[in-house]
């Protein structure tokens, strides 16, 4: 029998635990609210205790929310850092799920879980450079760099970066409780539900949110694509499901480049070039069974 593996997608509204060797093979899975780390990781630890009874897992790999410390060598590695999530800065996650079911664990951002799920079986098979971008309730990017997880200082925090933002068309000044109005700030879910009263997918499509929306994400997307020069972007997360935005933001990202990034690809062939995940919502899920299996 193949090895099992454990993979825990830590969301900031919701957690997803799997265990199983890959899309085709996942033998229990289930899903939770993210509330206290207590609560939470109970829940996950409880889980996997009951898989644990039939089959032995060999690791448990978790993406989760951050800002994360990913340095092995520091003494807080495995820690969730600044995070706006109430309660859980300081949480050691690796500590405690390792601790509490005797396995190895590793850890990575859920963006990054994301893309390597995607690479290893999904929209970004073959490839070795390309980002993953996902729009929910906040707003993160990750992805690989010549076959490699993209680290450096930390990680990175495609969310962050800042884009333009015209005070008089939207004066909505931003929700991200550190920078205001840097992307999360002005696009993420918590952003237009803050911004109109609504989530996101209670707007209609005719709705002027949408074109705020697409406007602000062209915007990121084209600075990454100018900046890191992916081979694919794919566009996650709760808010793309809208439909026609991921169209939309095809659309404005060609007229930002305005021809200046010269490649088929872009100019003629956009719509494989920005893509939807080939794994849907269980791409962080899978991305923690591949690092697991790391």
């Amino acid at each position: 029998m193949a090895k099992l593996y454990g993979g825990i997608e830590a969301g900031g509204t919701k957690f997803l635990c799997a265990a199983g060797a890959g899309p085709e093979n996942i033998v229990a899975k289930t899903q939770f609210p993210t509330t206290t780390p207590a609560e939470t990781l109970g829940k996950a630890i409880d889980f996997f205790r009951g898989v644990m009874r039939e089959t032995p897992l060999a690791a448990i790999g978790i993406a989760s929310f951050g800002p994360l410390d990913l340095d092995k060598d520091s003494p807080a590695y495995g820690t969730v850092t600044t995070t706006p999530k109430p309660g859980w800065a300081d949480t050691n996650l690796v500590k405690i799920i390792s601790g509490a079911l005797n396995v190895p664990a590793a850890l990575e951002t859920d963006v990054n879980g994301a893309a390597l799920g995607e690479q290893r079986w999904g929209a970004a098979r073959g490839l070795d450079t390309f980002i993953y971008l996902t729009v929910g309730t906040g707003i993160g990017g990750g992805g690989m760099s010549n076959g490699q997880l993209m680290h450096g200082l930390t990680h990175p925090e495609m969310g962050h970066i800042f884009v333009p933002h015209d005070l008089k068309k939207d004066p909505f000044p931003g929700c991200c409780p550190f920078h205001r109005d840097c992307l999360e700030g002005l696009a993420s879910g918590a952003a237009v539900a803050k911004r109109w009263g609504k989530p996101a997918e209670l707007l209609p499509a005719d709705h002027a949110a949408w074109k705020l929306e697409t406007g602000y994400l062209a915007a990121g997307v084209a600075n990454l694509i100018l900046t890191l020069s992916p081979k694919r972007i794919i566009l996650g997360g709760g808010v793309m499901k809208k439909a026609g935005l991921l169209e939309g933001v095809r659309v404005r990202v060609r007229e930002l480049l305005n021809g200046y990034v010269n490649s088929p690809v872009i100019t003629e062939k956009i719509d494989e070039y920005i893509v939807a995940p080939a794994l849907g919502d269980m791409a962080g899920v899978l991305g923690a069974i591949a690092l697991a299996q790391q």
